[in-house]
């Protein structure tokens, strides 16, 4: 299994940018796919998660100027981010939780970061 990540790059405060991933292998199923974001200095969090089921969780900081979009039968998500900040200046990273097999148990797979520069 791999996610691929793409988009990102550098943009303006105020600006916009549009992420996505896509996971392919193999690949039974999907709880749910996010995105994480990595500061220089900081701790990985969470931006934004959707499940299976289209439920979405976003963290305070980024809620109304984010918007995480999903295709279960692509097994891709999406991150649009408008009203960029220079505190979102991070490397961004995909995430899926998934299963290999039927009654399998659940993995966690990592795509590889895109970095997201926002200046002043």
């Amino acid at each position: 299994v791999q996610l691929q990540a793409s988009g990102g790059g550098l943009v303006q405060t105020g600006g916009s940018l549009s992420l996505s991933c896509a996971a392919s292998g193999s690949i039974f199923s999907i709880s749910d796919m996010g995105w994480y974001r990595q500061a220089p200095g900081k701790q990985r969090e969470l931006v934004a998660i959707i499940t299976s089921s289209g439920r979405t969780k976003y963290v305070d900081s980024v809620k109304g100027r984010f918007t995480i979009s999903g295709d279960n039968a692509k097994h891709t998500v999406d991150l649009q981010m408008s009203s960029l900040k220079p505190e979102d200046t991070a490397v961004y990273y995909c995430k899926a939780v998934l299963t290999v097999v039927r009654g399998g148990p659940s993995f966690n797979y990592w795509g590889q970061g895109t970095l997201v520069t926002v200046s002043s």
